[in-house]
């Protein structure tokens, strides 16, 4: 008698980033008031995320105001100090909303397996996560200001499969960019690059049976 059973799933726990997979933000503020000032769009983005003015923020040795006024001093020079002001608190208050199509994939696949928030955040994620309604979305978070280490580091990811549970080998690791997804394959991990929902549910179709 020959017995046939489905293959194994290929991971144990889905560790998956934030921004840009379920997080997304309306800049549109920040837009306007560069294209008043003359400003080349992302130039407020530019200053707002180089590495000595972001990774404070990130690594939680700064909170998010102390990082509001970086930006006000990266901008210094290129527009007037009121504007410059302006455009840092459009961009450090700029509103965001979720993926419900990204939401949606993931409560499925927690029905079957446990699934970590792993993300370069600020000391509000928590808050963040309440305000967008998932503060119940996974069953654990590991945050870089919390945890004082940030993707793609190799300590966040051993932290996170740590919590998880599981062998890093048993874990998929869902994240935009693609460096962060390499350092998670460095470890064993299986790596999702994320370009839209689409890769996501490919991901998951060994979970979601699809």
């Amino acid at each position: 008698m020959i017995v046939s059973s489905a293959p194994a799933r290929p991971f144990d726990a889905v560790l998956y980033d934030l921004d840009n997979v379920i997080r997304y933000y309306d800049m549109s503020r920040v837009a306007a008031l560069e294209h008043a000032a003359g400003l080349a769009a992302g130039t407020t983005a530019d200053v707002a995320y180089a590495p000595e003015v972001d990774l404070p923020l990130l690594l939680g040795r700064i909170g998010p105001a102390e990082w509001e006024a970086a930006i006000v001093r990266g901008l210094a020079g290129r527009v007037p100090r009121a504007l410059a002001r302006g455009l840092a608190a459009a961009f450090a208050h700029a509103p965001f909303r979720a993926d419900e199509e990204v939401v949606a994939l993931l409560r499925r696949a927690r029905r079957h397996l446990p699934l970590v928030l792993v993300t370069n955040a600020t000391l509000r994620l928590y808050d963040d996560l309440a305000s967008l309604g998932l503060a119940d979305l996974a069953d654990h978070v590991v945050g870089s200001a919390h945890v004082g280490v940030a993707k793609p580091d190799p300590a966040i990811y051993a932290l996170a499969a740590e919590r998880a549970g599981v062998p890093a080998g048993r874990c998929l690791f869902v994240d935009d960019r693609w460096e962060n997804v390499e350092a998670a394959a460095a470890l064993g991990m299986t790596g999702a690059h994320f370009r839209g929902p689409a890769d996501l549910r490919n991901a998951l179709a060994p979970v979601l049976g699809e």
